[in-house]
């Protein structure tokens, strides 16, 4: 990210599902790294500056809960991650779809 950066947090809600999202305003993910960021051991830092699990991992408990983790970039202009986790009394319902 720039030195001033920013960094938007929200969330909200509908009738089935939780959301929270972060958006910066960072150089975006480059589109042909896009599609592997949730693979395990995928990682762009230099050897020994991370083990490329954090998403992975993230991603596979958010879907242990019947939830999803999206995101979308742009080149230049940012990123969003977004979690979307079924509201309290949902959980039976999305594990039956």
């Amino acid at each position: 990210m720039k030195p001033m950066g920013e960094i938007v947090l929200r969330s909200w809600h509908d009738d089935t599902y939780v959301y929270a999202s972060v958006r910066d305003n960072g150089a975006g993910i480059p589109p042909e790294i896009l599609s592997r960021i949730f693979d395990p051991f995928y990682t762009t830092k230099e050897v020994g500056k991370g083990t490329g699990l954090g998403l992975s991992i993230s991603h596979d408990i958010i879907a242990t809960h019947h939830g999803d983790l999206q995101v979308t970039s742009s080149m230049g202009v940012g990123t969003t991650f977004t979690v979307k986790l079924p509201r309290a009394g949902e959980t039976e319902k999305a594990a039956i779809h």
